[in-house]
């Protein structure tokens, strides 16, 4: 099932989307909005299911689905935290810097509380107030849950995943190092970020949906290149299940709390730092990693960060070349 919030509103309109995302059905007369779908999710899911099945066989009467025309799946929610799945990422970031990894960053998950008031749609722009504040993308995947009781085990919290998507984690990594810092985390530094056009249930994978990882890669264009094709499903220290019990260790977690991966990041073939697209490497979910990279090797980082008039494409296709998620979309404008 694949579902998506057109724009109406502050919370969207809840339609049911067609496997290849082309057609869309209205669902508000099962839930208005998808939070509502969430809150009910035993009784609602059912219902949005057989409709699904009547929007691929043409049984009712659809409309075309523009992707601009779609908000983020949930255009607020009551919860975003982000996880680092990918400890290569932070491998980079401290070897960069001439720190060490502690150990327990391989068995205790990073994580931090973003905000969640407001995101942005996957089509909207990216403003900038100042270059010098290191605006940078950040491919990821997220999953969102129903209701997660405090203390849920990593096995029994994968049956709490009802939903998965693609994230573009916008930093302002110029911000980051003065924040962490004081030793109480990123504000500043994490601006709105941006959700695909559509959420899907894991079912849809197919056997793409593997242990709690999706085993595909993510397609990042850089300005029209091809900056990015890092394979989800490889070099992840955790999987969303392990996050999502991570974030409940403590406290429970209410249905629409979205959980995110943290940079996709592949080593290179060798075990050691990856190399470009353009070079058949597995290339970048973000800018910072590439610049880790050039300041390991030769001093000093090269490549900049986002600015005005810079675009972005984060997007997934399944083995057939097919989208999964539809595609977020983003220019950096000066704000």
């Amino acid at each position: 099932m694949k579902l998506a919030s057109l724009k109406s509103g502050r919370d969207g309109k809840l339609v049911v989307v067609s496997k290849d995302v082309t057609r869309y059905c209205a669902a508000d007369n099962i839930a208005p909005t998808l939070q509502a779908a969430l809150d009910n999710w035993a009784e609602c899911a059912p219902k949005l299911e057989a409709l699904a099945r009547d929007v691929e066989h043409e049984a009712v009467p659809c409309q075309r689905f523009h992707e601009r025309e779609a908000h983020s799946p949930l255009p607020r929610a009551y919860q975003w935290a982000d996880g680092s799945a990918y400890i290569n990422h932070v491998e980079l970031v401290r070897k960069a810097r001439g720190a060490e990894v502690p150990d327990s960053f391989y068995h205790d998950p990073l994580m931090y509380q973003g905000g969640s008031d407001g995101f942005l749609a996957p089509r909207d722009d990216i403003p900038l107030k100042d270059t010098a504040w290191g605006c940078d993308m950040e491919g990821e995947v997220a999953c969102i849950v129903d209701d997660v009781p405090m203390g849920v085990s990593s096995e029994d919290a994968a049956g709490h995943i009802k939903l998965i998507m693609l994230v573009n984690d916008v930093s302002l990594r110029g911000l980051i190092p003065g924040e962490l810092a004081k030793g109480f985390g990123f504000f500043q530094s994490k601006p709105p970020s941006a959700f695909s056009p559509v959420a899907i249930t894991p079912d849809e994978l197919g056997d793409a949906w593997s242990k709690g990882v999706i085993q595909l890669p993510l397609k990042i264009d850089y300005n029209g290149e091809a900056f990015g094709r890092p394979e989800v499903g490889e070099d992840a220290t955790f999987n969303l299940p392990d996050l999502v019990a991570h974030a409940a260790k403590t406290r429970p977690l209410t249905a629409g709390t979205i959980i995110g991966s943290g940079t996709i990041s592949n080593k290179g073939a060798d075990g050691g730092p990856g190399k470009p697209v353009a070079e058949g490497g597995a290339g970048y979910a973000c800018i910072a990693e590439i610049r880790m990279i050039e300041t390991i090797a030769d001093g000093e980082a090269k490549t900049r960060f986002m600015q005005p008039g810079d675009s972005v494409k984060i997007w997934m296709d399944d083995a057939d070349g097919h989208s999964i998620f539809g595609a977020i979309e983003q220019d950096v404008v000066q704000a």
